[in-house]
């Protein structure tokens, strides 16, 4: 593991630590690919504000952006959401015990 890596899921993490973003990923969930028009309208807040959130998001990975015109459209990276939801992490912070299998189901020799 590296200290880009490290890093990597710090930035993830951060961006997860979040009340109104993780409220964000729920509705983009939901909804799919979504104007940030219709966000404005969904979360009641500012465009600049809502910005914010949804930058923070995309530096993390866990959105995709699309421009269509003036419009931006926002949808979840379900591979990014997957990963970090994955065992790796898991993996990567529980000790290895010899002849015990892991929590990724490899087995450790």
């Amino acid at each position: 593991m590296t200290e880009l890596s490290f890093a990597d899921y710090e930035l993830k993490f951060k961006a997860l630590a979040d009340e109104k973003r993780l409220h964000i990923m729920y509705e983009l969930t939901q909804r799919g690919n979504t104007c940030v028009c219709d966000l404005v309208e969904i979360f009641e807040m500012s465009q600049s504000k809502l910005s914010y959130h949804l930058k923070i998001l995309l530096d993390a990975g866990f959105i995709t952006k699309e421009t269509r015109g003036t419009w931006s459209y926002y949808e979840i990276n379900q591979e990014q959401v997957s990963h970090i939801l994955s065992e790796e992490l898991c993996c990567m912070f529980k000790p290895a015990r010899t002849g015990s299998s892991s929590c990724c189901g490899a087995k450790n020799e």
